[in-house]
């Protein structure tokens, strides 16, 4: 896919400015969801980060990932304290924590082919056995910055998971209760690089752990890079969606070599359309929340600002 010249993206940014002004109470007031950003789609630097999101796109909602080049597993409390008042300071709320949580390999089994550090978004690269200082770290901050969510994953993909299965889901199942006792939900996200990564798959890893403290941050995007390309509606039909308790907007094409790529949301294999009326039509109350991955407009503003205006189009249209 070629990238979007930086006067289209001008021009784009422009309409969508525009657009905003003329809009938002429509789709502010139709949504049910909660719209926002993971901040660090947008910059590193996290109050121009919060700026963009409360000022420029006009919402109310953040997910902490990366807070000034560092996973907010890194930060310290000073920091925390830094991060705690910006939040405040454009009246954001903070609808989870983007914990790195299990992703590790799995013990006993081959290393995965596919986890990277990159993956990690800025978090030191952790063993199995230090994942439940990162699940006690993650609940922390969850209290911290005022939110009962905490994402996690099922381990770095195996080509065979079958043999491991039972046991990692007895893992997932132990941490939700833990982290139940703390008041909060772990929601497991589908990733591309893990062991659930399609709609299919969650639906059977839901299925197989019963904690209803374990719930799914659905991203129909990261299931359609690792090849179910029908996420939606196909993968979406395989989950239980009274366990759907986040959502990860973004979308992914095929490029003119035939690999699948990320785009902005507007533009590939989800029709974003169609997804927020099957979220309004389960009355899902929860966080939608922009997570592009592109950068074919340049740096992460720039692109996110496009995603921007095509997810909020999207929205638009949902509400119609």
């Amino acid at each position: 896919m070629k990238d979007i010249s930086r006067r289209k993206f001008a021009g784009g940014a422009a309409l969508a400015t525009a657009s905003l002004c003329l809009s938002q109470r429509a789709w502010a007031a139709d949504a049910k969801f909660k719209v926002g950003v993971i901040s660090d789609e947008i910059s590193q630097d996290f109050d121009h980060a919060c700026y963009v999101i409360a000022k420029e796109y006009g919402l109310r909602f953040v997910e902490l990932r990366e807070l000034w080049g560092k996973n907010l597993q890194e930060i310290g409390d000073a920091q925390i304290v830094d991060a705690q008042k910006i939040v405040a300071k454009y009246g954001l709320q903070v609808t989870d924590i983007a914990s790195p949580l299990y992703k590790v390999d799995w013990p006993g089994a081959p290393p995965s082919p596919y986890g990277s550090k990159e993956d990690l978004h800025g978090a030191a690269e952790t063993t199995f056995k230090q994942q439940d200082d990162v699940l006690l770290r993650s609940i922390s901050l969850a209290k911290q910055f005022k939110t009962n969510k905490v994402r996690c994953f099922d381990f770095w993909r195996l080509d065979d998971v079958k043999p491991y299965r039972t046991a990692i889901n007895e893992k997932l199942q132990q941490a939700a209760e833990l982290a139940a006792r703390q008041s909060v939900m772990l929601v497991l996200e589908n990733e591309f690089a893990c062991n659930t990564a399609t709609g299919r798959e969650a639906g059977a890893t839901l299925a197989a752990i019963p904690s209803r403290n374990f719930v799914l941050n659905w991203d129909p995007a990261n299931a359609v890079m690792r090849g179910e390309l029908d996420a939606f509606p196909g993968g979406w039909n395989a989950l239980p969606k009274d366990r759907i308790h986040h959502c990860h907007v973004k979308n992914a094409v095929k490029d003119a070599t035939g690999k699948v790529v990320w785009s902005p949301v507007d533009v590939g294999f989800i029709d974003w359309v169609a997804q927020f009326k099957a979220l309004k039509g389960i009355d899902y109350s929860d966080a939608v929340n922009l997570e592009t991955h592109w950068r074919g407009a340049g740096t992460p503003e720039e692109s996110s600002k496009i995603s921007w205006a095509g997810m909020k189009k999207d929205l638009l249209k949902a509400n119609e």
